[in-house]
């Protein structure tokens, strides 16, 4: 059983490379997506992701409770692919339409906290290979608005925790991957 955490920009290829060492593994896939077509963009990425995936791969489409499916999906002869973090940590941030003041101190809500402690507890029980994708966010310059940052510093919390628990960490930059802990893939 092997954890990984895949991270890189937008359109580095850390997708297209999750599923590259998913195909290596010679493992039944289950793709664990967390995306909401929320308008005709979104929906076109959404639907250039499912086109190059393997007819054979069973999709999940979960945008919140990531812990939960990784539990119900997990077994040795499986490998789950979680894509992505960035937007799961967004779908808890703002599902309920909360509105967030620009300044100030920022209350999350309840469900951040009861998920991101799930997915945690349920990586360190899953019993299978699992490869988490995610977007690194804080290379950039830092954002203006209050939930802006909160966003980053979340998103950074977040990698930093998933790469504690998965033995492999590697950064994708140009389709390459940079391994950052663990062995070469």
């Amino acid at each position: 059983m092997t954890h990984t955490l895949v991270l890189g920009g937008a359109r580095s290829g850390k997708s297209a490379y999750a599923e590259r060492l998913a195909l290596a593994s010679g493992k039944q896939v289950i793709y664990l997506a967390t995306a909401s077509a929320g308008d005709g963009e979104m929906a076109a990425r959404i639907a250039h992701h499912r086109a190059r995936r393997p007819g054979g791969w069973t999709t999940v489409e979960e945008p919140v409770a990531l812990g939960d499916q990784l539990l119900r999906w997990s077994s040795p002869e499986r490998l789950i692919i979680v894509d992505c973090l960035t937007l799961w940590l967004s779908n808890l941030l703002f599902n309920a339409g909360t509105a967030y003041p620009e300044v100030g101190e920022l209350e999350l809500p309840a469900l951040f906290y009861q998920q991101s402690d799930r997915l945690e507890r349920a990586l360190a029980q899953c019993a299978g290979d699992v490869v988490l994708v995610s977007n690194e966010i804080g290379l950039g310059l830092m954002p203006m608005g209050a939930i802006s940052r909160r966003f980053m510093d979340e998103q950074g919390r977040l990698n930093q925790a998933m790469a504690a628990l998965c033995e492999r960490a590697l950064f994708v930059a140009a389709g390459l991957p940079l391994i950052l802990k663990g062995d070469r893939c």
